[in-house]
């Protein structure tokens, strides 16, 4: 199932505009969404444990504010049905320290 929803993002990505281009440097939110397919498990629950890899990827993407942000607003994470108020959780889940606490992405606050 998990495979088939990865192959479904990249066949997003080839058909997705680039949605807020610019947040992430060189990459567009898409490509470092797909970047979050270690997190697959942990945006499915809140109790979900989260994997070292995904915390490696988040930490990298939670540099960057604006980047986390239109990555959890993209197209790609939305057609594929993952809750923002989830994803959003995942760098608190990590521990990762110097995370943009109270940073507001659309109509959602990274705890």
């Amino acid at each position: 199932m998990k495979l088939l929803c990865i192959l479904g993002m990249l066949a997003l990505i080839s058909v997705a505009g680039v949605n807020g281009a610019g947040e992430c440097g060189k990459s567009s939110p898409e490509e470092e969404a797909m970047n979050l397919a270690p997190c697959a498990i942990a945006v499915e629950d809140y109790k979900a444990p989260v994997s070292d890899s995904c915390c490696a990827q988040v930490k990298r993407i939670d540099q960057n504010p604006a980047c986390l942000c239109a990555v959890m607003l993209s197209n790609i994470v939305r057609s594929s049905g993952i809750k923002p108020e989830i994803a959003m959780s995942i760098p608190k889940r990590c521990g990762l320290a110097n995370r943009p606490v109270g940073y507001q992405c659309g109509p959602y606050t990274l705890p």
